[in-house]
């Protein structure tokens, strides 16, 4: 003890550098290096421009700015003992500097992330918020040679990808889990943005992987029981510049992308840029790692920023994606499974490499998401931000899946074994799902007395609109293992199209629902000192529910839902260690239900919206001047008013609103640079999930839904930032996975065996080209994913990239 009053007595003696760093127009400037000449001490720009640096001994320093196109700049500062000094820049672009610049101050996490607009829909540092997030830049993105959302989410603690995306409207885009609930990617910038092919991440700045029930400030609609998927996109900057891309590779995989931004060439120094024009744009093509199948996608992703004075932004973008492809494998089960004569996917009796189906069997998909923000400074401290998105996603094709036929099937008579693949399809006509959104958000930053506090009130309206048309019936029973056997004759893309023209009536299954959410919400951050603060939050949320037909017809009904939000935060040691503790709640409004004392024949009632409660806590560091940033977390999560299935003689069909679950575990995750050039990025999960109150076959038991229960991710980077060659850098981590019991009940348990997937990169970055390279799965890992479904994962693959800046 007396050795930690020491330590502290020490670090109060210490002074403090912080500022903002902008551009002449007031924009703030992301991930700028500052730097103490003559001493390892420096920091790097936050999202707002900001950037500290503590635990300085008195004296006088000299502070070094310098940026790539940037005229460098250089001041001295007088650090006073227990005291800040605040030393703001302003850059100002120079086009002749165009040679990497390496900074003073070698204290440089370039991976990690400490502050988020979106997370608490207002800038917060992650050691001041009391909920766990995770994110992934794109400084780890382009070392990885990632490209889509699927491969950035491997860097993401307590995540794991469960289907991928099938590109069917509304629901097609990839699903993933944490915390033991499924999520999909459906939010943008915070607010719709849903994808429903494969997402390019050629847009992309970060991803935002936000843990836990966050209905309070983000709604029930887009999010999960485990937390939610936030995109968070390019925008356009203050100078003139971009970067065209070409790759190639294993599977026949060809890309090439555009990075190109534009300014207004009439600003000068006196008269800033007020308008900016930003393009991402990439093709993408890849055939499947097995014999039939391939993926041909277009991103094209536009973004307009207008700043008609210092005190108004506008922005525009959009982003629009058109996909061709195969559906990836996807087997389901024959129940009980324990018939199917093997309980493991790697005990499956079939040919990891074949498809089982021939060619033709496409579908179109595209994906159109429009996007406008107004943000204006109605007072120094309080600002207003409008933001509307229109997202429309469409799809028409063939969508084939498969299950195993055990023999008993066939033949009554038979044990358990399996000789026999059941091929069947399920199609969309002309399919389209529209998300319409409009959020208006109030943000304050000011005190009260000696408190600070920083509010944000929200008003939210979200429209849902289906028109979805599901199509079937195409389909036959083909022998496993049989030398030579023809699979794409009866199978494909002609036999299919020519059995549905034959039909006068086809068994559709139609999707016309419709909804509309209208709230309010308030969040507040007060700080009772500069070490303690507490957050309380609060959502008013009408759902009112159109009704339509979800294979069947559905009740139209409506419901009022309060959210609550509450967190605490202390640092014993300001901005170096941050103990955190938050209570979070979501809910699902999950509509009409017949009890055990009706018949099928009565009216049914609407059921009480399902809650998610959860209390966690934990301790976040980010110490070593910023060399290592960490989060480690124990979070218990207890969802009630789950309707389960209890049938009584007169209605087979009858539910009670009395089912409970309950997820619990640890998570831990690590951004670290241990030594100038070495970086670590690392994340280990451990999730406890089980239905607590329900049918007696799963009561007690992990759900099939749940994913691992053990998962890890690790990446290590070497950079060399000096010498002849300098820019020169090589990575190398990858993912475990333990098994997952995807089907888990007392009559049978099928197993998703566990996996390591290793994967390596190497690049060589100067500032005019980048040549980049990667590996992935380099042990050519047999592993399979899903949940109540397996789908066989991509073999060894190697790729090449080619880029160049100006």
């Amino acid at each position: 003890m007396l050795l930690f009053t020491l330590s502290l007595s020490a670090h109060a003696q210490k002074g403090v550098v912080q500022g903002r760093i902008t551009t002449v127009g007031g924009l703030p400037i992301v991930g700028v290096s500052i730097g103490i000449k003559g001493t390892s001490k420096g920091a790097n720009t936050d999202n707002s421009g900001n950037y500290r640096i503590g635990g300085l001994q008195p004296g006088t320093y000299t502070l070094g700015v310098r940026l790539v196109g940037y005229t460098t700049q250089e001041r001295p500062v007088q650090v006073v003992a227990g005291q800040t000094s605040s030393q703001d820049f302003q850059l100002t672009e120079n086009t002749e500097q165009l040679n990497e610049v390496v900074v003073e101050g070698s204290a440089i996490n370039r991976f990690a992330r400490k502050e988020s607009e979106y997370v608490s829909k207002m800038p917060l540092k992650n050691l001041e918020n009391p909920q766990v997030y995770a994110t992934v830049g794109k400084e780890l993105l382009t070392e990885q040679l990632v490209f889509t959302v699927d491969d950035a989410i491997r860097n993401a603690p307590g995540v794991q990808r469960m289907w991928e995306a099938t590109g069917r409207a509304g629901d097609g885009g990839s699903f993933y889990n944490s915390r033991g609930f499924v999520v999909s990617s459906q939010l943008r910038n915070g607010i719709a943005g849903n994808v429903t092919s494969d997402i390019d991440a050629v847009n992309l700045e970060r991803l935002e992987v936000i843990k836990g029930p966050s209905a309070t400030l983000y709604g029930s609609s887009l999010t999960s029981y485990g937390g939610l998927l936030n995109r968070v996109t390019k925008r356009p900057t203050d100078s003139f510049g971009g970067e065209i891309s070409v790759a190639g590779g294993s599977y026949g995989f060809h890309r090439i992308s555009a990075d190109v931004n534009l300014v207004d060439p009439t600003a000068t120094d006196n008269k800033p840029k007020a308008l900016a024009f930003r393009l991402n744009t990439a093709y993408n093509y890849e055939d499947n790692f097995q014999n039939e199948g391939f993926g041909k996608n277009l991103a094209v992703a536009p973004s307009l920023t207008f700043r008609p004075s210092d005190r108004l932004t506008i922005n525009l973008d959009a982003e629009l994606y058109q996909s061709r492809n195969v559906g990836k494998q996807l087997i389901f089960f024959y129940y009980p499974a324990a018939q199917l004569g093997f309980d493991r996917a790697d005990q499956a009796p079939i040919d990891y490499r074949n498809s089982y189906m021939g060619n033709g069997l496409t579908q179109q998909s595209r994906s159109a998401n429009f996007f406008g923000q107004v943000n204006y400074q109605i007072a120094p401290g309080f600002t207003s931000s409008t933001n509307l998105t229109s997202s429309h996603s469409y799809s028409n094709g063939f969508g084939p899946y498969f299950y195993f036929l055990p023999d008993v099937a066939l033949d009554s008579t038979a044990g358990p074994g399996t000789h026999n693949l059941t091929r069947a399809d399920q199609s969309t006509n002309n399919s389209s799902n529209q998300v319409f959104e409009v959020q208006q958000l109030f943000n304050g930053d000011f005190k009260v007395g000696n408190l600070r506090n920083r509010v944000v009130l929200g008003l939210d309206f979200l429209r849902v609109d289906s028109d979805i048309e599901f199509f079937g019936g195409a389909g036959d029973v083909v022998p496993l293992n049989v030398p030579g056997y023809n699979y794409g004759s009866r199978f494909n893309g002609d036999s299919l199209t020519a059995f549905y023209n034959s039909q006068t009536t086809k068994s559709t299954y139609p999707i016309t629902t419709k909804s509309n959410t209208y709230s309010a919400f308030v969040s507040d951050v007060l700080n009772l000192t500069d070490k303690l603060s507490v957050l309380a939050a609060l959502r008013l949320d009408h759902y009112d529910n159109k009704g339509g037909i979800l294979y069947t017809p559905v009740k139209a009904y409506s419901q009022t839902t309060l959210s609550p939000k509450f967190g605490v935060v202390f640092q014993p040691v300001l901005d170096r260690v941050s103990l955190f503790a938050n209570y979070q709640n979501s809910f699902i409004n999950r509509g009409a239900y017949l009890g055990v004392d009706q018949l099928p024949t009565d009216a049914a009632r609407i059921a009480k919206p399902e809650q998610a409660n959860q209390m966690e806590g934990g301790v976040k560091l980010d110490a070593a001047n910023g060399k290592i940033s960490a989060t480690v977390s124990y979070y218990d999560i207890r969802v009630k008013n789950i309707l389960r299935t209890t049938p009584t003689l007169t209605n087979p069909q009858a539910q009670t609103q009395n089912g409970t679950q309950l997820s619990k575990g640890v998570e831990l995750s690590l951004i670290a640079n241990p030594v100038q050039g070495f970086n670590v990025v690392a994340g280990f999960s451990y999730n406890d999930s089980k239905l607590t109150r329900t049918t007696e076959d799963v009561n007690g038991r992990r759900p099939g839904t749940a994913s691992s229960p053990y998962l890890a991710n690790l990446w290590l980077s070497y950079r060399l930032s000096e010498g002849a060659l300098r820019g020169l850098g090589l990575g190398a981590g990858g993912n475990y996975a333990s098994d997952n019991k995807i089907v888990n009940t007392t009559a049978s348990v099928f197993t998703l065996p566990s996996y390591t997937v290793l994967n390596a990169s190497i690049y060589y970055d100067q500032p005019k080209f980048r040549v980049s390279a990667k590996v992935d799965n380099f042990t050519n890992e047999h592993y399979w994913i899903g949940y109540t479904t397996m789908s066989p994962q991509k073999l060894r693959s190697i790729i090449g990239s080619v880029s160049y800046k100006f």
